[in-house]
């Protein structure tokens, strides 16, 4: 498998681990706005080396999840932002235009230190 996209999370918003009990994470690089970071998973920048689309696998924290859907504009705010919303849901169909959808069970914690990365 290629790796598309490769980062670890530097810092953990005050209520993003709450969106983990939504089978949901928000993800955000590294200066993102003041009022966005306490809800999102802050990450060091990544470099995009590929499409992020359907098929391809995220691996978070070191469990693989197969990507079920992606939306509109998943992939572009993944590379100028380093912004995506993973649902774990199994969707076929994207929600909404910046979701990624992969199927599996939310991990209990991702702690500081951990990988995200996307395989093809």
């Amino acid at each position: 498998m290629n790796i598309i996209y490769q980062t670890t999370f530097t810092r953990i918003g005050d209520y993003a681990r709450d969106s983990l009990a939504e089978n949901m994470v928000i993800t955000f690089r590294e200066g993102a706005p003041e009022d966005i970071e306490s809800f999102c998973f802050i990450h060091r920048p990544g470099e995009s080396k590929g499409d992020l689309q359907s098929g391809a696998t995220l691996q978070l924290a070191g469990t693989r999840f197969p990507i079920t859907a992606v939306g509109s504009v998943a992939a572009q705010n993944l590379r100028e932002l380093g912004h995506i919303t993973i649902r774990f849901d199994g969707a076929g169909q994207a929600e909404y235009p910046g979701t990624v959808h992969v199927s599996g069970a939310a991990p209990a914690d991702i702690p500081v230190g951990s990988t995200l990365m996307i395989l093809a």
